[in-house]
């Protein structure tokens, strides 16, 4: 009904569609809202998981070293994604908020000087990683057999990393603003063409792994472009040089947003090293089995992640407006449908674990033994990720810093690497099957009370419709 009657009246300005914008997150029934947001961020998340699983499924025809080496590069993806998601949940959780408080030149700014910070960022990483490329897959976890495969792939991701970074900045900006379908159409794009090219650059044009490499770099630029181009469109906030702003206090906003999802993918990225390091005690096809089913779970996860960034903008816009009660019933839909969801997941992957792991590793039977009980062991605990991922992105939505990065930080940190220190030496690869569950479940009891205390918080404050006040550094800037 809008977009008939813009066609029929004058165009509209961008702040009577920053208005409409405002009136729709935070009028319109919460419920259908998260729908609408969240089937483009599921749709994106599943795409980007997409990329990983790709590559593994392909390179997994060449071998089980090959697949190893995917494995342990998975390590410097998951800090590229840290930093492209720091500046990305950083800025767009603060735009969130200043967009519900009708602060929109501060949201502007903070657009653009998240999305240069990314892209340098990335550049850094692509420099020092590039200059020390072999020290860097030795690190990452590889053996002499694995080290040619991961060093010929982990040179195309550092080409790459600049534009993932800002990829994924770029995705959350729109995200955070209400315009999820525009990011949908970028990763889309760019994964869809990533899955085209792995066969082509792997078996036709006979590159291997380093085709692999390549067809992920190819993607991620092509996503890049059209995740620009989707900013300037429809009254979202564009990306202006004159709006560059690397103040003391933009970079504290983002801090405060954005060091939640830093810790944790930086943490996902120090455990999958050490899990990788310890399977490496136990052969190439341990290292492998491990890699494998680290993708299917990111996979079968990416559908709460993207539920939850449905639920993020939802939340940010009326916490930022001081609609309450729109916030907690937007969270206890997300948590009934989130958990059942998971459950079902849960039950498919415990039944099928055999035949999953075999997708990728067929002749293999090491691989797929360990893999198997892996996933199996992985999926009891499963579903208690609905209620740690979700109350993780309300604190962290609503500028809970604090509390957001200890959640973070517990599992693959505060659990995961403690666990798998004290089970590997006494069960060998079982204890390094053991450890993810085991962490998921202390993370789970960990989660309880922090995500019921913010929640009673909001219970008992009286829900004023009127605009926060800016924080004291806005003021004084």
């Amino acid at each position: 009904r809008i977009a008939t009657q813009d066609r029929l009246e004058k165009p509209l300005t961008d702040q009577e569609r920053s208005e409409r914008k405002f009136l729709l997150m935070t009028q319109a029934p919460v419920e259908r809202l998260v729908v609408n947001l969240a089937i483009p961020t599921i749709i994106i998340m599943l795409i980007s998981a997409l990329y990983n699983v790709a590559d593994a499924f392909f390179v997994g025809r060449i071998g089980t070293s090959a697949t190893a080496a995917v494995g342990v590069s998975f390590s410097l993806m998951a800090v590229i994604q840290a930093v492209g998601f720091f500046f990305g949940h950083g800025a767009g959780n603060f735009i969130a908020r200043e967009l519900g408080a009708k602060r929109v030149e501060n949201a502007a700014r903070m657009a653009t000087t998240g999305f240069l910070s990314a892209l340098i960022a990335g550049v850094l990483i692509m420099a020092g990683g590039l200059a020390y490329l072999e020290a860097l897959a030795w690190s990452l976890g590889s053996t002499p057999t694995i080290l040619p495969h991961a060093c010929d792939y982990l040179f195309y991701i550092l080409l790459g990393a600049p534009w993932m970074t800002a990829s994924l900045m770029l995705n959350n900006l729109l995200r955070f603003q209400g315009s999820a379908f525009y990011g949908m159409i970028g990763m889309t794009a760019g994964a869809v063409l990533n899955i085209a090219l792995d066969p082509l650059f792997i078996f036709v044009f006979d590159m291997g792994v380093a085709g692999a490499g390549l067809a992920t770099m190819a993607g991620q630029f092509v996503g890049f472009c059209l995740l620009l181009a989707g900013c300037a469109r429809q009254g979202n906030i564009g990306i202006k040089l004159e709006n560059f702003a690397p103040a003391l206090h933009a970079y504290k906003e983002m801090f405060r947003g954005g060091f939640p999802s830093l810790c944790r993918q930086s943490l996902a990225s120090v455990a999958t090293i050490f899990l990788n390091h310890a399977a490496g005690l136990h052969g190439d096809a341990v290292i492998a089995a491990i890699a494998v089913v680290q993708r299917v779970m990111m996979f079968a996860g990416a559908a709460l992640i993207g539920l939850g960034q449905g639920f993020q903008p939802v939340c940010g816009f009326n916490y930022g407006a001081r609609l309450f009660d729109r916030v907690k019933q937007a969270f206890w839909f997300c948590m009934k449908v989130s958990f059942g969801g998971l459950f079902v997941l849960a039950a498919v992957g415990f039944l099928f674990a055999p035949e999953i792991i075999a997708l990728f590793r067929r002749d293999d039977a090491e691989v797929i033994r360990v893999g198997a009980l892996s996933l199996r062991l992985q999926c009891v605990t499963f579903p208690l990720m609905s209620w740690v991922i979700l109350n993780n992105m309300m604190l962290q939505t609503i500028g809970k810093a604090v509390k957001a990065s200890f959640l973070a930080l517990a599992r693959q940190g505060l659990f995961l690497l403690p666990v798998l220190y004290i089970l590997e030496p006494e069960l060998g690869v079982l204890g390094i099957q053991l450890s993810q569950p085991v962490a998921d479940l202390a993370t789970f009891i960990v989660a309880i009370p922090l995500g019921f205390g913010e929640l009673r918080a909001m219970s008992e404050t009286t829900a004023v419709v009127q605009p926060i006040e800016p924080s004291e550094d806005f003021v004084e800037a």
